[in-house]
């Protein structure tokens, strides 16, 4: 009898944290126009337009092929599948400095700026190599908006 309650506690722990992380997806932007509207599908009315390519959004619903996102700033909506692609970017929640290589001790190369939009390339031991600008580099991957994964 107890072999049957850890094996159900067990399966339950891991759906619970199969639930979180889906709450959890972000996605990035992929066009430099993007609709957002206030239902899922054409017939809703458009609530704003986004004209940044790359924003990092997060899901927290899903209907069909449209998801309802929330940014950065707490706005939300509903995008069409379409227009989203893998999440690839993270916007920066402090200053922080970019590196030439993934270590403290690394040159420093330049001050990101809170708020910042940066375009990841690949991430590593809580470390991310990113391009903004002229520039690419590595930054630590605390206190950022969008997915490191």
């Amino acid at each position: 009898m107890t072999k049957k309650i850890v094996t159900w506690f067990l399966c339950l722990s891991f759906l619970s944290i199969n639930v979180v992380n889906a709450k959890e997806k972000f996605w990035s932007l992929k066009n430099d126009k993007v609709n957002v509207r206030y239902g899922h599908g054409k017939e809703h009315a458009i609530k704003y337009i986004y004209r940044k390519l790359n924003l990092p959004v997060k899901q927290i619903d899903k209907k069909d092929n449209w998801i309802r996102i929330i940014d950065l700033k707490n706005n939300s909506g509903w995008i069409h599948s379409s227009q989203l692609k893998q999440a690839n970017s993270i916007i920066v929640l402090d200053n922080k400095i970019l590196f030439k290589k993934p270590s403290n001790f690394s040159e420093p190369i330049a001050r990101i700026e809170k708020g910042r939009l940066l375009v990841i390339k690949k991430c590593e031991n809580k470390w991310c190599k990113i391009t903004t600008d002229n520039y690419f580099g590595w930054v630590k991957t605390r206190n950022v908006w969008g997915s490191t994964k």
